[in-house]
């Protein structure tokens, strides 16, 4: 009975012992986990004073003022083209032509009839003269002179027809030929040779000579920004040392097909600036309420909204909050409702933050306004 108690003894404090062993275990645990617990470090950016003025930048292609779109005043088929785009003509330049062989063959006609008549008026003529002696020798009567003076207006009047078809001939045989009224430089060929074409038909289309402008296309939600006269810059993408002072020309009166309306941009005379190069045109806005411009990589959704995160500093915690997105740009988002100046957003990682999550902040923070039209890069939090 001794040996079985003594066992039995023993027993029971192995099993204390080892509950002992592992109350201890777990405890240590415990601690390492909270010993362990990640402080996430953050890119943020802080949200300055918004302003209420905004940057508009559209991009567009530099056109003249002026296009000639020529075409023939006669129809015909095209026999030869004489320039090329891109090459500069002077007024009398002849662009092409097409075949003249009945123009030709008309204005033939036209002389031909115009002969006939002049020997019809030599013939009345000489039978007015006959008969007005004869009326006056009391040898004709009255009605033969009246008859032959008809016969010589009538003669005549056939005569001034054919030397106005004789002309209205000859012109068409000038029409054969396409030639330039201003100096320009040649932009469009729209038909060539082999090409029957139509009067009016355009044919060449030259830029002429003279004033430049920028041509953009603005959608609905800014044309009201752009009014005639307002004062623009335009930057070239050939030469980023190349800043000229523009003005808003002409503004359409109604949007095309791409909902867009066109606006025309004059550019004062610069020899470095030439047909087709690329121009963007910068326009200052006044926004009716100012707007606040994030990062992109700031923007985060939860529960089917938009939201951002925003650091709590005292606390070193992050928090959601729901945010109106005004519109997107190629660099950031501007932001219409629910930041407000001093807020701490977190600039990036934000697929990684929770409700409550610690992180590590640095002194430092970028600061990004509504003005800012291109984001500002976030702060680097120091590891």
């Amino acid at each position: 009975m001794v040996s079985l108690t003594t066992n039995t003894f023993r027993a029971i404090a192995g099993a204390a012992l080892f509950a002992a062993l592992g109350l201890g275990l777990s405890g240590c645990n415990e601690k390492k986990e909270e010993a362990a617990e990640v402080i996430r470090p953050v890119k943020i950016v802080e949200i300055a004073q918004a302003d209420t003025t905004r940057k508009l930048d559209y991009s567009g292609s530099v056109k003249a003022r002026t296009d000639m779109n020529l075409g023939f005043r006669v129809s015909g088929k095209i026999v030869e083209r004489r320039v090329d785009v891109g090459q500069k003509v002077k007024p009398g330049d002849v662009l092409a032509r097409i075949d003249s062989t009945d123009y030709v063959l008309a204005v033939r006609r036209s002389q031909a009839d115009l002969d006939s008549a002049e020997k019809q008026v030599q013939t009345t003529e000489l039978a007015r003269d006959r008969a007005q002696k004869l009326f006056d020798k009391n040898v004709g009567s009255k009605s033969q002179l009246e008859q032959a003076e008809l016969s010589y207006d009538q003669a005549s009047s056939t005569r001034d027809s054919a030397v106005s078809a004789l002309a209205e001939a000859k012109n068409q045989v000038a029409y054969s030929d396409l030639t330039s009224d201003m100096n320009g430089i040649v932009t469009t060929i729209n038909a060539d040779v082999g090409q029957v074409v139509s009067s009016g038909t355009p044919v060449i289309t030259v830029a002429v000579d003279g004033e430049k402008e920028v041509l953009i296309a603005v959608p609905e939600m800014d044309i009201a920004q752009f009014k005639v006269g307002k004062d623009v810059k335009a930057r070239f993408w050939s030469d980023a040392a190349l800043v000229l002072d523009g003005k808003v020309r002409e503004v359409s009166g109604s949007a095309d097909q791409s909902r867009t309306f066109a606006v025309r941009v004059s550019l004062p005379n610069d020899p470095r600036v030439l047909l087709g190069m690329t121009a963007t045109i910068e326009a200052l806005a006044d926004n009716t309420q100012p707007y606040v411009s994030i990062p992109l990589s700031a923007l985060a959704q939860k529960d089917g909204q938009q939201i951002v995160w925003l650091v709590d500093r005292n606390a070193g915690t992050v928090h959601s909050r729901a945010i109106k997105v005004a519109d997107f740009a190629d660099d950031g988002v501007r932001v219409a409702d629910g930041l407000k100046t001093g807020d701490v957003v977190v600039a990036a990682g934000t697929q990684f933050m929770t409700e409550n999550m610690k992180v590590k902040l640095s002194a430092d923070a970028t600061q990004q306004t509504a003005a800012d039209t291109h984001a500002a890069p976030a702060a680097d939090i120091v590891r």
